[in-house]
């Protein structure tokens, strides 16, 4: 290549060393190596002395309101700790280790008992008070704290006053817990509300300046660079709606954690509907979302942006022991208006009920199912157990699962049975075959061509429009880009930010 000349080595070289003595200044102030961090310290440690022919308790004052505690008695002792984010990165609710425990923290004080606690918080950090009041909620017992799983953003805090039974030293208050790629630990604050600055105004200037003279020299001398593919955006984004997508969600959303370090995508899918109310509900104030949903989204909804991100694919199945690899739409629409309840009449010689198996009301496989398919929607559920009826008047036996997980299962294990899904979940699936539609099969590389009915426009769906710098916007531009569009097609989709994708994502 071109640059590499002794000149541009010696400049890289030089920037290298100002940015590694950076990085080593602030590593050695932190004394460590974790980059999200939980600390806290004690502010309050004092005995309480209850005077004789008293009756009044303890009390403190929460958001303007006076909350009571446990009436003290000789020897009780109040402590008010606080816990607070004390490094750059936010820590969500996940990154508590896994437990059996649904509190993120316990803290203890040696042998004595937790007479009473009491949270509070500045007014302003409304998700901080929430995630202590959302169950399971700021508790107590015997001689330890339960404290919640509570997201904080860098410089959010909350403080605990908690009553006991006795004095305790300073040291022998712990806080048991864990925090994934980060840890939970006294910080060394010594004032009450405020850390001391990690550098004196001067030292801070004269890194900086350093840092930044040593990276321009490098920028301004190297005359070819390959700049990254997409700008990456630091925080915590949640992806929701669409189980049909959420194996390809799951794919990308790791592979930008990777690309991205900073970071922090997850998937939580429980359908296209439900996604949809789910970001609406959140609004601007609740974080990141992203909605995914199987189609448009419902009337109602004003305030969301779609992208068109996908073009899905879905199957028909049915259970082995039904001979049939191909039906007509007709067919499948008799079925499903109890027309033919027993797959005799369409396989001669064969006597076996036919039994529905469907998805929920927010499933958005199912309403592609009745918009695409059927033209109408689905009878109502008539099944507990999807094979026997629970109502005389219903025409077909039919019952209603939470997953498409639930629906490939029960489908390869009843005899009889006829379900649908996104089309690479049946992969490698025993006990269950796809069938054809009027002659069609589901095939990625026919879309557009191929008249198969059973697919849908995959849209992801944001409250406003985000910011052009926000963790939303740039997953978003990650999905469009050509690392995301390979996990996309790896996971039997067509990404709609292809040409061919363009043209068939454009004319629905």
């Amino acid at each position: 290549m071109e640059w590499i000349t002794p000149e541009n080595l010696i400049a890289v070289g030089t920037a290298l060393v100002g940015v590694l003595v950076t990085f080593a200044v602030v590593w050695i102030d932190r004394f460590s190596p974790q980059r999200k961090r939980l600390g806290y310290r004690v502010q309050l440690n004092t005995p309480l002395h209850r005077e004789e022919n008293q009756d009044s308790e303890v009390t403190t004052v929460r958001e303007g309101q006076v909350v009571g505690m446990a009436t003290p008695t000789d020897g009780s002792t109040l402590v008010l700790l606080r816990i607070e984010n004390d490094r750059e990165l936010d820590i969500s609710s996940e990154d508590y280790g896994a437990s059996t425990d649904p509190h993120g923290l316990k803290i203890t004080f040696g042998e004595r008992t937790v007479q009473g606690v009491v949270a509070t918080i500045p007014s302003a950090w409304d998700s901080v008070r929430e995630d202590l009041e959302r169950s399971p909620k700021l508790g107590r017992n015997g001689n330890a704290v339960l404290v919640p799983k509570v997201a904080l953003e860098r410089g959010q805090y909350f403080k605990l006053l908690v009553q006991l039974s006795g004095g305790v030293a300073d040291r022998d208050i712990k806080i048991d817990g864990s925090l994934q790629g980060g840890s939970i630990r006294r910080n060394r604050s010594t004032t009450p509300d405020e850390k001391p600055p990690r550098f004196s105004p001067t030292a801070r200037n004269v890194t900086l300046v350093l840092t930044a003279c040593v990276v321009a020299l490098a920028a301004l001398i190297v005359r070819e660079q390959n700049p990254p593919p997409i700008g990456c955006a630091r925080g915590t984004l949640t992806l929701t709606g669409s189980t049909a997508f959420a194996p390809a969600l799951r794919a990308a959303a790791k592979q930008y954690e990777e690309d991205c370090e900073g970071s922090t995508v997850a998937v939580d899918v429980h359908g296209s509907t439900a996604g949809i109310r789910e970001l609406a509900q959140a609004g601007p104030e609740k974080g990141a979302v992203i909605a995914f949903s199987d189609g448009r989204k419902p009337g109602g909804f004003p305030e969301l942006r779609e992208n068109r991100v996908a073009v899905s694919l879905f199957s028909v199945v049915v259970n082995d022991g039904i001979p049939l690899d191909d039906l007509t739409l007709d067919q499948i629409r008799r079925v499903y208006r109890g027309e033919i309840r027993n797959w005799g009449e369409l396989v001669p010689g064969l006597d076996q009920p036919v039994l529905l198996i469907s998805r929920d009301a927010n499933s958005g496989t199912r309403q592609v199912f009745q918009r695409r398919v059927l033209h109408r929607n689905e009878p109502a559920n008539s099944s507990q157990d999807c094979q026997t009826s629970d109502d005389p008047e219903s025409k077909v036996i039919r019952c209603e699962l939470d997953s498409t997980e639930q629906v490939l299962a029960t489908v390869a294990k009843l005899p009889g049975a006829l379900g649908y899904s996104e089309l690479r979940a049946t992969d490698g699936r025993k006990g269950l075959h796809r069938v054809a539609v009027d002659g069609r099969r589901p095939v990625v590389d026919e879309i557009g061509a191929s008249p198969y009915p059973y697919r849908e426009i995959e849209y992801a769906y944001t409250w406003g429009l985000p910011r052009t710098d926000s963790l939303t916007s740039s997953f978003l531009t990650y999905l469009r880009s050509g690392r995301g569009q390979d996990v996309i097609g790896a996971h039997g989709h067509l990404p709609c930010s292809t040409p061919k994708g363009l043209k068939v994502c454009g004319e629905e």
